[in-house]
């Protein structure tokens, strides 16, 4: 393979390489082996180096070298495995390269030219294996070759796909390419229009139509909307871009996602397959609702044979890394779950006509499944074999785990691995679940509901009649179709789950259908642990606990009780600990306290990890983003489901923020709680679907009386009234009003079954999908994160604009251009990890920061104060000034305050500025334009110039002075102290000032006005150095009386402050230059006595024009940055 040049040493590396071919140019060398003729010592040590480094240490056995001829410098250029491979290289370099290096002269220009050529061959192999993985390799490498040329993006900018298309400009269709890539869509034309479109600009992807065309795919960013057309096939393009678009901005705005999701982290890795499979296994863990670190491997088709009809159901086998799930093609007919932890044998059995290529899954339940018609049946067997052995080989004793009334384990489900190691203790929880350790916290043994009785007295009999029915009902089920985690489910189960499950069964058969109890037999004594671990720990999670202990259920006995209490504390805290990214959220002690009511304490613990991180994802978190996203998905589906409704209540916002907590509670705060327990029955069976469902159907329920409302307080009130009459009478328990119950009601409301509900909303909105949800939500998913964006960036202004001159519109283009830099450093990199500098927990000021690379662009672009290489240095120094609390990272405010000044502020603000550039924490000896002041002759050529150009004609005494008197008139305004300048940052500070001056105007007045104020300057300075080594005033020249009022008692302040002033504790290379100093307002009012330099600091400078030009070249710019 091709190597990037790299120079090496040959003085002993002859012992380790012999020379098999060489030319002018080039030496082709093999490592010397053991088995060298002549059995040389050197041939056996190196053999034995060689057997001793592990497979990624070891050397290639053979490698090629480039050289200039005569010289003694090496660069190797390509390695090979084999003797074929790098006499391939070897015969290319003599018939492409070996000749034209000749023609060349210089001898710097063929080591760049042979350079060049081999990163370009680098390059080519890079596009080859990339295109490799492509369905047609060389329509993809020809793609690559014209996504580089035309974009010119840097190499970490991976191509994932292209189209061809129309991109419509006005009413004009251009045809091209479209690109998608791996952060940016982008288009190219034949007729010259070239569009880059980054996927983090995106607010919205949908298909509409035009009047020409019915299929577009409208592209809308902040500022513009673009429509694209005439695609080969939208459907697959339209889904590719929504997957794009939804990676992308997950992984740069959604950092609490990106952690958790392994996928995001590579970016440069994804691939057109890899967006396919994603997308399957996202569908899948939804469909099964698994954790969410689960990997689909693979999907077949298949037959499984289902005992309770007696006949194969066709469908889909889904492996993956912990189970076998299988679903019937008929919606829900049927569907398995097996967790692989379960598993005992996978066997083949004997291929018939009736039994073509089947297998058998047997479990530790005694029942077996056989699938049927499975393509490829020796390799799938084998892979299933192989991952039981290291499930059961690599956590020994596993199998042995106990069980609960035929409850099966799994290692890895509802507890990733990157959320229970975030911390030492909470890792050592993982890794010593097994060790048995005497608890120092009693946990509840039994349900709350075992111990706090809440039954209907007046018509018990009735009630304890229906529950004994239902009873009988699931036993019979689970004869028929098991009861353990890989029961059979079928549309029987969900009928009898919406009947409501009987109070002794509920919490078993919520363990069942959330995989929970998975969970609980694969961490034996985890939870006691847990608790141990963090109880008396004090953060701002306990304290939340703490305040809502006693709002949780507050009318239930349970919960009146210390022994409720105490329970629901220990088990949210212990969550709080175990997943400190979600810590607490408000409605996880509602959720919670219903789970102990019906669960033990350590189960009702393993069905909120379930909730929370698999049921419900990203719902409890400081942003609720996964409450929100259902939020848009809820008012997209009242627009299909519920158009007459969504005719009137044009603004369908109100009804979702009235829904919100539907969703966050699953109805347990909304409606009695005898009802909401059979909501939640249906939750843990069927998932989220079912909060969609039922929240419809209570808004058609009230659809009339909706339409008919004035403002969003009267279908509030419409709706309480309507949710607190929803009534279970077939429940056992006691009803317990609502405390938000309305008491005016002018007309009796009519009382709503919530059996009659349910089945409502199976019937009329039972067709809703989970990979239909899964669609929309990630659709609105980017619109959702892009809000929250925005809304971050309102604040920052709202706290920014107070204290700059900015306008509103300006100040947003340059919070843009700052976010800006900081995505183009997620993009291709640059110094320091981008993605750490991006915290959407933090305030809103605080969410990004940039870093010193990332500032240097950024002055760059945007400063008034550019002149050629001086300006990468006074970046340098201002990010330093900037950066107070010395984390190498500024935020918003303080880089927005830099330019005001630059910009906006006056004289004696820009002067104060440009000082403390030169002085520390600025200023620092390591800048490169750094030069020891007497050995520069900056001084003497400014001085020299001075009295060329004046001939003695100006009196320094009296100009001196003048600035004295000034001075101390300025004295009176309160200015905050800044140390004195020694010399070499003063000539550093006159470096500065030159540089300003170049090109400008009046370049030659201002070159003589500040070789005026230099030299008057530089006597300051040295008077000063003579009072202070002669320690009294009589040390001064008094040739003249003139000279001796300089010093009279109302300007000795002056020299005071000189004298009293912090000392300048920083190195110094040449004697006596830490005697010699000025002070700012020595500098500010020598400045104020030439008016073409206060004219000059005055003027104003158009910034519109500036951000117009970074706006168009921060891209460019980065681009060659990264790049060279």
């Amino acid at each position: 393979m091709w190597l990037k040049p790299e120079e090496v040493l040959l003085k002993n590396a002859l012992k380790l390489w012999v020379a098999e071919q060489s030319n002018s140019y080039f030496i082709l060398q093999r490592r010397r082996r053991q088995g060298d003729s002549g059995g040389k010592l050197s041939g056996l040590l190196v053999g034995a180096l060689d057997a001793v480094l592990d497979s990624n240490a070891r050397v290639a056995p053979f490698r090629i070298l480039y050289r200039m001829p005569g010289s003694q410098v090496y660069w190797v250029i390509a390695c090979g495995a084999t003797v074929e491979e790098i006499h391939h290289h070897w015969e290319w370099l003599e018939q492409n390269l070996l000749h034209t290096l000749s023609v060349f002269d210089n001898k710097d220009d063929v080591v760049s030219f042979v350079h060049g050529k081999v990163k370009g061959l680098i390059a080519e192999e890079t596009r080859s294996k990339l295109a490799e993985q492509e369905e047609d390799p060389e329509k993809f490498r020809e793609a690559l070759v014209k996504f580089e040329t035309r974009f010119n993006f840097p190499d970490l900018e991976k191509l994932v796909t292209y189209y061809s298309c129309c991109c419509w400009i006005g009413r004009v269709p251009r045809q091209g390419w479209i690109y998608l890539s791996i952060n940016h869509l982008c288009f190219y034309s034949f007729l010259l229009v070239k569009l880059i479109i980054p996927w983090v600009d995106v607010k919205k992807l949908e298909r509409t139509s035009n009047t020409l065309i019915t299929e577009i795919v409208r592209v809308t960013t902040q500022s513009k909307e673009r429509d694209f057309s005439m695609f080969l096939n939208i459907n697959e393009t339209f889904r590719l871009m929504e997957l794009l678009a939804d990676v992308t901005i997950r992984r740069l705005l959604d950092n609490e996602a990106f952690e958790l999701d392994p996928s995001l982290q590579k970016p440069t890795q994804i691939t057109k397959k890899d967006l396919e499979a994603r997308m399957q296994t996202e569908y899948f863990r939804a469909c099964f609702r698994l954790p969410r670190a689960e990997k689909l491997i693979v999907i077949v088709d298949s037959f499984l044979w289902t005992p309770y009809n007696q006949c194969h159901t066709a469908g889909k086998l889904y492996i993956s890394e912990n189970y076998i799930c299988f679903a019937s093609k008929e919606e829900g007919s049927c569907y398995v779950i097996i967790p692989l932890q379960e598993v005992v044998t996978v066997e083949k059995m004997e291929d018939t006509s009736l039994l073509p290529s089947p297998i058998i899954v047997g479990v530790k339940s005694k029942r077996v499944f056989q699938f049927t018609e499975i393509k490829n049946r020796e390799h799938l067997v084998q892979q299933l074999n192989k991952q039981l052995q290291l499930l059961k080989g690599g956590k020994p004793g596993c199998h042995e785990k106990p069980r609960v009334e035929e409850k099966i384990s799994s290692e890895s489900s509802g507890c990733p691995e990157e959320i229970c190691t975030t911390s030492t203790a909470l890792g050592s929880l993982v890794n010593n679940s097994s060790i048995k350790k005497e608890p120092r916290h009693s946990l509840n043994s039994e349900a709350l509901m075992a111990l706090f009785h809440l039954t209907e007295t007046g018509s018990a009999n009735s009630t304890m009649k229906m529950e004994h029915v239902k009873n009988q009902l699931w036993y019979d089920h689970f004869v028929e179709y098991g009861r353990t985690v890989s029961m059979f489910r079928t549309e029987k189960i969900r009928k009898l789950v919406a009947m409501g499950i009987p109070e002794c069964l509920r919490g078993e058969l919520w363990l069942l259908f959330s995989d929970a109890v998975t969970d609980l037999a694969a961490h034996p004594d985890y939870y006691a642990n847990l608790v141990d671990e963090s109880m008396g720990k004090c953060c701002m999670a306990t304290e939340e606990i703490e305040r809502d202990l006693h709002r949780s259920l507050p009318e239930h006995p349970a919960f009146q009780s210390d022994t409720g209490i105490a329970a629901l504390r220990r088990v949210l805290t212990a969550y709080a600990y175990r997943n400190p990214k979600i810590g607490y959220c408000q409605s996880m002690n509602i959720l919670t306290s219903v789970l102990l009511l019906y669960a033990k304490e350590e189960e009702a613990f393993w069905l909120l990890v379930a909730v929370c991180e698999k049921m419900l994802p990203d719902y409890f978190n400081r942003r609720v983003i996964g409450a929100q996203v259902d939020q848009a998905v809820f008012e997209e589906l009242i627009k299909e489901h519920l158009p007459e409704l969504a005719e009137h209540v044009t603004d369908l916002s109100c009804l979702a923020s009235i829904s919100l907590s539907w969703f966050l509670t699953l109805f347990l705060s909304i409606i009695p709680l005898e009802s909401a327990l059979n909501v939640v029955d249906c939750f843990f069976y069927d998932g989220i679907r079912v909060i969609f469902q039922v929240g419809m159907t209570i808004l058609d329920a009230n659809t009339q009386e909706l339409c008919s409302c004035t403002d969003d307080g009267q279908a509030l009130i419409i709706l309480s009234r309507f949710l607190d009459h929803i009534t279970n009478k077939e429940s056992p328990l006691l009803q317990i009003a609502q405390q938000h119950v309305f008491s005016d009601d002018k007309e009796p409301v009519q009382q709503m079954e919530i059996s009659d509900l349910i089945r409502d909303s199976y019937e009329k909105f039972g067709d809703l999908h989970v990979g239909q949800i899964e669609l929309m939500r990630c659709r609105h998913r980017i619109r959702v994160l892009q809000n929250l964006e925005d809304t971050t960036k309102q604040n920052v202004l709202r706290v920014v604009a107070p204290d700059v001159s900015f306008s509103g519109e300006g100040l947003g283009d340059l919070y843009d251009l700052f976010k800006r830099e900081h995505l183009l450093s997620c993009y291709w990199g640059g110094n320091g990890s981008a993605a750490l500098h991006h915290d959407p927990s933090l305030p809103y000021l605080e969410q990004y920061r940039i870093n010193s690379f990332q500032f240097s662009n950024l002055f760059c672009l945007l400063s008034p104060w550019t002149w050629g290489t001086h300006t990468d240095i006074l970046a340098q120094r201002t990010f330093r000034m900037l950066d107070e609390n010395e984390d190498s990272l500024i935020d918003f405010k303080e880089f927005v305050s830099c330019l005001d000044i630059m910009y906006y502020g006056d004289i004696s603000e820009k002067l104060r500025l440009l000082y403390r550039l030169h002085i520390p924490p600025a200023y620092s000896n390591d800048d490169t334009d750094n030069l020891s002041p007497l050995r520069t002759t900056f001084v003497s050529n400014v001085q020299s110039d001075y009295f060329k150009s004046n001939c003695g004609a100006t009196d320094y005494q009296h100009q001196l002075k003048k600035m004295l008197e000034d001075l101390v008139k300025r004295k009176k305004e309160a200015t905050k102290d800044l140390s004195l300048m020694n010399q070499r940052e003063f000539i550093q500070f006159c470096k500065t000032l030159y540089s300003m001056f170049r090109e400008d105007p009046e370049e030659n007045h201002l070159y003589q006005a500040i070789a005026t104020v230099t030299t008057l300057l530089l006597q300051i300075g040295e008077a000063g150095q003579r009072i202070r080594n002669s320690g009294s005033m009589s040390e001064l020249p008094s040739t003249s009386s003139k000279e001796t009022e300089v010093l009279t008692p109302t300007d000795d302040a002056v020299f005071e402050a000189v004298d009293i002033g912090p000392k300048n504790n920083h190195p110094t290379t040449q004697p006596g230059e830490d005697d010699w100093s000025v002070s700012f307002e020595q500098i500010l009012a020598s400045l104020l006595t030439e008016q073409c330099l206060v004219s000059f600091f005055e003027r104003s400078v158009a910034v519109e024009n500036k951000l117009l030009h970074a706006k168009a070249n921060q891209y460019q710019q980065r681009i060659s940055l990264t790049i060279y």
